[in-house]
């Protein structure tokens, strides 16, 4: 029985996601799915991109990277894992995996297993912070009320990495570290430091774009979606801002809802509030 089509074209984007999901390892053309929203092509592809924040083949793939991710945890081998997930070649997998996965997929099924992270912990307007990084760059950046936890938290994220604190001479971490130190403290307004983390197409979008917020300023996640290109993507962004896992770095604090509250925060809405209040006051006292 052909099920009817849904009036608007939010409804028959979010049927097409479904169908998507449900399908994320079969080919599927552009055609296809287009026909399936009732819709040309050109019309289905920028009505997808602006309901959902991607294109209809980076939604697939983001799907295709979350079944590899689970697969890595049950295969008896990586190269089943890739073809579990419904990928056709093994060799472009390995070519992605350190920009998805932020590490192999080797030592991401391990848990980490052979990276090495070093970590320190800072203290902020917004109270205590670990920053954590591997040889490629900051992959955690999380507030929390104690070191403990803090550390904890890392070794959750990463449960077989070697994780040490930083030695006395930190060579590079010591100096991403001293960054976001004086960016916490007004000293360097624009911190743009290496990343090693894990995001779909659609969270890195938001993110770079979060970096070009100026320091002191906010904007709206409405505001935000609508300079990435998905003026529907409100949610989503909120929803990007919320898997950011390492603050300050990529400052999602900047973001507010349009009616000018703070909206949520992952580390709380006070901590929010005191980054928005700290660099909104360093910013007046320079211009001053």
């Amino acid at each position: 029985m052909i099920k009817p089509i849904p009036c608007s074209i939010a409804e028959r984007i979010q049927a097409v996601c479904r169908y998507i999901e449900e399908h994320s390892e079969d080919p599927l053309p552009l055609g296809e799915l287009a026909s399936r929203a009732a819709m040309s092509r050109f019309h289905f592809a920028r009505s997808f991109k602006a309901v959902v924040g991607v294109t209809p083949k980076q939604y697939q793939a983001g799907l295709r990277l979350e079944r590899f991710k689970g697969a890595l945890q049950s295969a008896a081998a990586i190269d089943a894992a890739v073809y579990d997930a419904g990928y056709g070649s093994a060799s472009r997998v390995y070519e992605r995996a350190a920009e998805r996965l932020g590490m192999t997929p080797a030592q991401y099924r391990r848990g980490g297993e052979g990276v090495a992270i070093s970590y320190a912990t800072l203290d902020s307007p917004a109270g205590l912070m670990l920053i954590g990084a591997t040889d490629r760059g900051v992959c955690f950046v999380q507030f929390g009320d104690s070191k403990q936890e803090l550390e904890r938290r890392l070794r959750a994220e990463y449960p077989r990495a070697q994780i040490e604190p930083m030695q006395p001479r930190g060579g590079e971490f010591a100096r991403w570290v001293d960054a976001i130190a004086e960016h916490l403290s007004g000293k360097r307004p624009h911190l743009d430091l290496p990343l090693d983390i894990r995001a779909t197409a659609f969270q890195l979008r938001v993110w770079r774009f979060l970096q070009s917020i100026p320091y002191g300023e906010v904007r709206s996640y409405g505001e935000v979606a609508d300079a990435i290109g998905s003026p529907r993507g409100a949610r989503a962004v909120a929803a990007a801002c919320a898997a950011n896992v390492a603050a300050i770095a990529i400052p999602c604090h900047r973001v507010i809802r349009g009616d000018g509250d703070a909206g949520g925060y992952r580390w709380g809405v006070e901590r929010k509030r005191a980054l928005i209040d700290a660099e909104r006051a360093r910013k007046a006292a320079r211009s001053a």
